[in-house]
């Protein structure tokens, strides 16, 4: 049964007392268009999401943009900790508590769309010359586990990933969703119909917002209370729609 504004309204004044009297740290990292820095102000799909939610519990809490992949070990290691947006995984599950999901996505490969050797299948991109990705983090350690032995893990950032995709430093990239695709697309210049996305559904996997284990159960109640507010209401839909534009057309399959 979906919460109701009452419901919610039970659980705010709950968890109110206790959350102002030990505030809690909200942390995310650079992965758009989830959560970004834009103009020195955390930014993206989530960060909206969240800002909704806080907007409904009467929370205040910071949010805080960490260097790569840092914000887990925050959260793992800090008290009273939240971090959005996390794939939730079997690995994870029992690490914290969970708000959710907050969107659903794909992860896709892409290469050059003038590449002079399209891949299409999942053995073609095993075999590629080299397949470059993050250095770190669940995409990275999933290619790991399926047998890519072609990994260069050598990209700190997602825009570089683009970068030497287009400076021809690498044949194939995985790292991103359509809508992170269409974001630094957009964001380096980079013009529709130039990327062409493999056919290879990698990963796919819901995003949620990750409390710390020590995080108190009344105000993790009110989060999923006021997530389903949203989603009832249409709001999380509308925040959603404004980041999955689509910024670049892919080049139809070829059989």
């Amino acid at each position: 049964m979906k919460p109701s504004i009452l419901s919610l309204a039970l659980l705010v004044l709950l968890h109110g007392v206790l959350a102002r009297a030990t505030p809690y740290q909200v942390v995310t990292e650079e992965w758009a268009p989830y959560n970004y820095q834009d103009e020195g102000q955390v930014a993206g799909m989530a960060t909206e999401i969240v800002r909704a939610i806080m907007a409904l519990t009467g929370d205040d809490f910071s949010i805080r943009l960490t260097p790569s992949m840092r914000a887990t070990l925050v959260l793992r290691n800090q008290p009273r900790t939240i971090m959005y947006s996390l794939f939730r995984t079997p690995e994870r599950e029992d690490q914290f508590k969970w708000v959710g999901p907050i969107a659903e996505e794909s992860i896709y490969p892409y290469q050059l769309a003038s590449a002079a050797q399209p891949v299409h299948t999942l053995e073609q991109l095993l075999h590629a010359p080299r397949v470059t990705t993050r250095h770190a983090g669940l995409i990275p350690a999933l290619l790991q586990s399926l047998g890519f032995n072609n990994l260069d893990r050598s990209a700190t950032e997602s825009q570089q990933l683009y970068r030497m995709l287009l400076a021809g430093r690498t044949e194939i990239i995985i790292g991103d969703s359509d809508a992170g695709v269409a974001y630094y697309s957009r964001q380096l210049g980079i013009a529709p119909g130039t990327l062409r996305r493999i056919p290879i559904e990698v990963y796919r996997s819901s995003l949620y917002i990750a409390f710390s284990h020590d995080s108190d159960d009344a105000l993790v109640a009110a989060w999923r209370a006021a997530l389903e507010q949203l989603r009832s209401s249409g709001e999380l839909q509308r925040i959603q729609r404004r980041y999955r534009e689509p910024g670049v057309q892919w080049p139809a399959e070829t059989p």
